[in-house]
């Protein structure tokens, strides 16, 4: 699976198909490694984020308006996996073959995002599994990449004709006309998403809560809306078009609104609500949704025009120009629309303002490792992460869904909360420094990131991959 586990098939491509002499081998086409390390970086921040954010919200997700470092994942990703797209379709020529393996892997991804986040797992606090198919989850993280691949990889072989003969030179401006149907789409896709956005009404709506630990379990709450074209987070369109279409009961059940100043009693920490919470703070909300992952492909399709670069231009001055400038120029129309509150930054929408500063910034961490990397060299120095990215399917099942922490408290003395990895945080990590805060990021960097790290190199070694 190229677009998130860094398959080992990942290759700059030659743009120029020559004849090959009968007694000349065919040159071994040459690794991105700066794309394996983007990758690996992208995983290890998820882990980061994910296991350390409650300790350190700072980092966590923005807990509805503004772009924490938690927020900067998803799109990384998405990026990650346009741009690994065309370099992998490129091998295939059969078009029938190539939609065959897209929608194989689009299945593949469907499956691991139901399973992993569906509720069936309940690594790594809990050791049971199982879940009631009328609470199912039914969006995610890996569902949103499927969706987003899907599509982009499908105008990608469906419009590829045009580019069956790649032609060596191009202006700044050529690349964007050879492939005018990807931005055809993105511009139907951004007036689809605004239309939908502010053009739905959003009426009254009704939740009841279920969780056993609340008060308030069994409990049914109105929230009043009636409006359209609001973007707060009980009346916005996006919201509503999954409690209809998925339903309330197959959403997150847990956002990060909850740690808002609006419902916390200690924002931005996860706390207990205020007595003067308003409603909606109790209310489930999918923050992986219809109308945001449509919004999402964006994404993607940013991260396909780089690989298109990639692949076009073969001197790393003209790659770094074209990546560079779209990379700025994103990053400015973001932070305008967003601090002239025209629309503002939020990964719970996934707001077009939203969408230009985290692909401007993947554009940039991207464009920097490429250049520490392919030109200087510096590849040692970041090996930690280009393992991660050759086998982040691995890290991301064992490590960010806590699937291999899940097995490790299975084995537990004499109490279940007393397991090798609760000693380990204590012992080793919070009591030496005297902190939970800091032993717990400690504990997360060496212990899970830099543990995954050594595994997943040694799984290299050993030519060991899980590819989807």
């Amino acid at each position: 699976m190229n677009e998130i586990k860094g398959e080992h098939s990942v290759h700059v491509i030659s743009s120029e198909a020559e004849p090959v002499p009968a007694k000349e081998l065919p040159k071994k086409a040459k690794r991105v490694v700066s794309l394996d390390i983007f990758r690996g970086l992208t995983v290890a921040l998820m882990i980061l984020v994910d296991d350390a954010g409650e300790q350190w919200p700072v980092i966590g997700h923005a807990p509805w308006n503004g772009c924490h470092l938690a927020d900067f994942v998803m799109p990384f990703f998405l990026f990650i996996v346009g741009m690994a797209i065309p370099l992998s379709l490129k091998k295939i020529p059969n078009k029938l073959l190539a939609v065959k393996k897209v929608i194989v892997r689009t299945l593949k991804l469907l499956f691991w995002g139901l399973l992993l986040q569906g509720g069936f797992s309940h690594a790594p606090d809990h050791l049971s599994y199982g879940v009631d198919m009328k609470q199912i989850r039914w969006c995610g993280i890996l569902q949103r990449i499927a969706l987003a691949y899907l599509v982009v990889a499908l105008v990608e072989i469906v419009s590829r004709s045009r580019q069956a003969r790649d032609d060596p030179e191009h202006t700044n401006l050529s690349i964007f006309k050879l492939y005018y149907w990807h931005w055809l789409v993105a511009a139907c896709i951004i007036t689809v998403y605004l239309a939908l956005l502010y053009g739905i009404h959003v009426p009254d709506w009704q939740f009841t809560v279920h969780n056993p630990d609340s008060m308030y379990n069994g409990t049914t709450f109105t929230v009043t809306c009636g409006v359209r074209g609001k973007l707060d987070p009980p009346c916005n369109a996006v919201g509503y078009i999954d409690r209809e279409v998925l339903g309330i009961n197959h959403v997150y059940k847990k956002p990060a609104w909850r740690r808002s100043e609006a419902c916390s009693v200690k924002p931005p920490y996860e706390a207990p609500f205020r007595k003067t919470a308003p409603a909606w703070c109790y209310a489930p909300f999918e923050p992986e949704g219809i109308l945001s992952s449509i919004s999402a492909i964006l994404s993607t399709i940013i991260g396909l025009h780089y690989g298109h670069v990639l692949i076009h231009f073969q001197d790393h001055l003209s790659r770094l120009k074209q990546w560079l400038l779209l990379g700025l120029a994103l990053l400015t129309l973001g932070f305008v629309l967003h601090f002239t509150h025209a629309i503002p930054l939020n990964k719970q929408l996934y707001t077009l303002s939203y969408v230009c500063v985290t692909s401007g910034a993947a554009a940039l961490v991207f464009s920097a490792s490429y250049v520490m990397v392919d030109i200087w060299g510096l590849k040692l120095l970041f090996v930690p992460f280009k393992w991660i990215g050759m086998n982040a399917m691995l890290v991301y099942v064992m490590a960010a869904e806590g699937i291999f922490a899940g097995f490790i408290n299975g084995w537990y003395y004499d109490d279940p909360r007393n397991t090798l990895v609760y000693w380990i945080q204590q012992h080793v990590f919070i009591r030496v420094w005297h902190s939970t805060r800091v032993g717990i990021l400690l504990y997360v960097i060496f212990a899970e990131i830099l543990f995954w790290a050594v595994i997943a190199g040694i799984l290299h070694q050993l030519g060991i991959y899980w590819k989807l």
